[in-house]
Order: C-alpha cells, then sequence, then structure tokens
C-alpha cells in the first residue's frame, strides 16, 4: 500500500511539474497587431453613460472602456494605451471582423449566433441584464402586458429587435415598430413622442433616460423579458488575444472577491500572507507565464484601473446619474451571480 501511495504521488507530482512547464501559444496575428503598434483599439458605443461614454473633453469612460483599459494595462503595462471607435449596433461586428477594431466592449450580448456564425469569441461577461420597456408615466400603462397597439422604438440589428418581436408575439399583442440605426436617434425619437415605448436593456434604460428633458416623468416597467449576457468580443483565430482579454476581466472580479482594490493593492503586495492575493499581484509564483505577460500583469490591471466592485460604483453606483443597483452583478457570495475562475 505505501509503495502505491509513494507511486501515485510521484505521477501527481510530474504532472505538476510537466503543466507548469507548460509554455504559451505563439501570439498570433491579433496579438500581433496590438503589440506591434503599441495601443488598443477598442469598438465602444456611440454614447451610453456608465458603460461607454464621452465626458465634456471628449475622454471615454464606463464600465465597458475600463475592461479595455484593464486589458492595455495587462498586456501594455499601461491602461492609458487604448484608442476608442465608436460604433453603432450594426457596424460593431463587421468592424471587429475586418479588423477595424483589436477588441469590441460594447453592451453586447453574448448569444450563439455571435459566438459561432460570425467568428466571434466572448471573453466574459461584465454585466448580467435583461431588456425591458420604458414608458412616459402620462401614458397610464403600469405592465409591459398592457402595451398592445403600442409603437415601439429601438435599434436595428440588435438582440433587441427579436426580443420585442417574440414577447408580442408570444402574448397575442401586436406593435409598430420605429427602428433607428444610433441609440441617439432612438432616445430623440422617443424623447420626441415619436414612440409610446423604448426598449432596450434595462441598463441602458436607466442610462439613456438621463438625456431625456424630463427624465422624472419617465418610467420603466416591471417586466424583463430576457437574458443579456453583456461582454467583451474578439475575433476568432487568435487564442493567446482571446486569453489575455479575457483573463484581464477575470482579474477585475476576482480581486474584488479577495479584497484588493487600487487603494490597497501597493499594501498588500507588500505585506499579505493570504497564498491566493499574494498569486494575483504576483509575489508567489508566475500566473503571467502561460499568458506570454510579465509578473505584473494582475498587478497592472487592478493598480491602474481597480476591481470590478470599484469600476461599477465608479460608473453605475448609486453615486452616479444612472444609478443602477448591483443585483445579480453583486459577486457570487454577496448574493449575485458574479463568479470568475481563480487565477491560479
Amino acid at each position: 500500500m505505501k509503495k502505491t501511495v509513494t507511486a501515485f504521488a510521484a505521477v501527481a507530482a510530474a504532472a505538476l511539474v510537466s503543466t507548469s512547464l507548460v509554455a504559451p501559444a505563439n501570439a498570433g496575428p491579433a496579438l500581433d497587431k496590438v503589440t506591434g503598434k503599441g495601443f488598443i483599439q477598442c469598438g465602444v458605443s456611440q454614447g451610453v453613460p456608465g458603460f461607454s461614454n464621452p465626458d465634456t473633453s471628449g475622454n471615454w469612460t464606463g464600465i465597458d472602456v475600463d475592461v479595455c483599459r484593464a486589458v492595455a494595462a495587462a498586456l501594455l503595462g499601461d491602461a492609458s494605451k487604448v484608442k476608442y471607435t465608436p460604433l453603432s449596433s450594426k457596424e460593431r461586428f463587421t468592424a471587429l471582423q475586418s479588423g477595424e477594431i483589436d477588441m469590441l466592449s460594447r453592451n453586447t450580448t453574448w448569444t450563439l449566433v455571435r459566438d459561432t456564425a460570425l467568428g466571434l469569441n466572448f471573453a466574459g461577461v461584465t454585466y448580467y441584464d435583461g431588456q425591458g420597456f420604458m414608458v412616459r408615466k402620462s401614458l397610464g400603462v403600469k405592465s409591459a402586458l398592457e402595451l398592445d397597439g403600442a409603437s415601439v422604438c429601438t435599434n436595428l440589428g440588435t438582440t433587441t429587435e427579436l426580443n420585442l418581436s417574440d414577447y408580442f408575439r408570444a402574448n397575442s399583442m401586436k406593435f409598430k415598430g420605429v427602428f433607428f440605426e444610433k441609440a441617439d436617434e432612438v432616445i430623440a425619437a422617443y424623447d420626441a413622442g415619436r414612440c409610446d415605448v423604448y426598449t432596450t436593456d434595462q441598463s441602458a434604460l436607466a442610462a439613456q433616460r438621463t438625456k431625456l428633458k424630463n427624465p422624472g416623468e419617465h418610467m420603466v416597467l416591471p417586466e424583463i423579458i430576457s437574458k443579456e449576457p453583456l461582454g467583451p468580443v474578439v475575433g476568432h483565430g487568435d487564442d493567446q488575444w482571446f486569453d489575455i482579454v479575457k483573463w484581464a476581466l477575470n482579474v477585475m472580479i476576482e480581486a474584488e472577491e479577495l479584497g484588493i482594490s487600487s487603494a490597497n493593492v501597493d499594501e498588500l503586495k507588500g505585506s499579505s500572507k493570504d497564498p491566493g492575493i499574494r498569486r494575483m499581484l504576483g509575489v508567489e509564483g508566475d500566473t503571467g507565464k502561460n499568458l506570454g505577460l510579465g509578473k505584473n500583469w494582475s498587478y497592472n490591471i487592478i493598480k491602474q484601473v481597480g476591481n470590478y466592485g470599484e469600476v461599477f460604483d465608479k460608473h453605475l453606483g448609486p453615486k452616479t446619474a444612472v444609478n443602477l443597483p448591483r443585483g445579480l452583478n453583486r459577486l457570487w457570495n454577496k448574493g449575485g451571480i458574479l463568479y470568475a475562475p481563480p487565477v491560479r
């Protein structure tokens, strides 16, 4: 029995050594392109407050923007090495497929067709959302089931358009669609009274309501009619680039779980005895090796961008105009479903 245990231990140890020596895949075309030019070209929305939106100085801000910044911090050591391309719903996938952008981080829903037929890879979920409806309070409507015959504004080329049709058909209701390519065209048409209802992801409804002339005159109905897992996207064909984008997001999430923030990261790097924190910050092991990154890749993300909770609070939380609750986007051990694989 002792010999069997010893032999098993030897095999297990050999397996661990073998795993630790696996080299990262050769850089593919997408990664070579980014490292060659020294910045990331990131596709974002044309302006959704809290997600990706230019401020009064033209600087892009938002949770989707910070995902791009996290990738730049991990790969290039500098979160500022990002350039932004605002894209409509119709343009976003073509821009990624053609190489106009290196990654897309633009409130985009992960679906089977997009993940397969369009030649794309979704690198995780930045925000768990669902589609809703906004109406004027003066309309007197309390439920989406009272919208039979309504005119509805939304974006072309989106899951929103498809969900809208499915919901009304499933509930034996009719609607008149008023469709636009650009988000600002949709909100302007709704604000001008060209439609009774505005439908999109509930997070976007909260964000876009801040742009209305009289936000307090509008309300979001209680129904959520879909699942909309929103996240960053890259093209097929470069697994290492895909891995870097995916794990940059995972680091933001796990850093919050471990209690590491931009404010305490330096202190914890120097004093923490927690093995998970030490691995995360490059004090022990070398988690960047198999990604082709340096030891400080995850430290750079947290120091320069912050953990997921910091980023959420900064752009979407109660102290912002968007004022979204964490809801499903709380950590898995705090009542939500936000969960990242371990960085180890």
